[in-house]
């Protein structure tokens, strides 16, 4: 779907230079360019309807080649999640702790995505505190877009 690259930033929420951000392939490209409109989307096969990430050309399930890009509520639960410690890459150590989840999306269950649980789409990575996190807490998507980046989805608690 994407690689990871590093870039410099003057964003108060990205305070650290050199954090990753994607950088979209040919079959993830819609995929960021729906997130930069604030829509969280999946792929999904037009012949039996399956949702599948990350996005691909073929389906998994019937071969199809034919899909589309579904709109989904944004809305899931947190299906897995780590406080690294030490953080795994310096650029990182200013945000320290923070949090990196799972999310297994509530209209498409078998769909899992990678971000970070905030305060708010802009707050540093850090800003909330570990102790909060829960597995299966309920959490909504929110859209942060870097200067000069890719928009990325973050994830804020549903009940904070």
């Amino acid at each position: 779907m994407s690689q990871s690259v590093t870039q410099p930033t003057d964003n108060p929420a990205d305070t650290a230079d050199d954090l990753l951000f994607p950088v979209p392939d040919e079959d993830g490209a819609p995929f960021w360019e729906y997130a930069a409109r604030g829509e969280l989307r999946v792929q999904t096969c037009a012949e039996c309807t399956a949702p599948r990430f990350p996005p691909r050309p073929c389906c998994p399930h019937c071969q199809s080649f034919d899909s589309h890009w579904r709109a989904t509520s944004g809305r899931g639960r947190i299906w897995s999640f780590v406080v690294p410690h030490p953080p795994l890459l310096p650029a990182y150590a200013a945000q320290a702790p923070y949090n990196a989840v799972v999310v297994e999306l509530a209209d498409a269950p078998r769909i899992r995505l990678v971000g970070n649980v905030v305060a708010d789409a802009d707050a540093r990575l850090d800003s909330v505190d570990p102790a909060r996190l829960r597995i299966g807490a309920p959490v909504r998507a929110v859209f942060h877009t870097p200067p000069g980046g890719v928009t990325v989805p973050r994830w804020v608690l549903e009940r904070p």
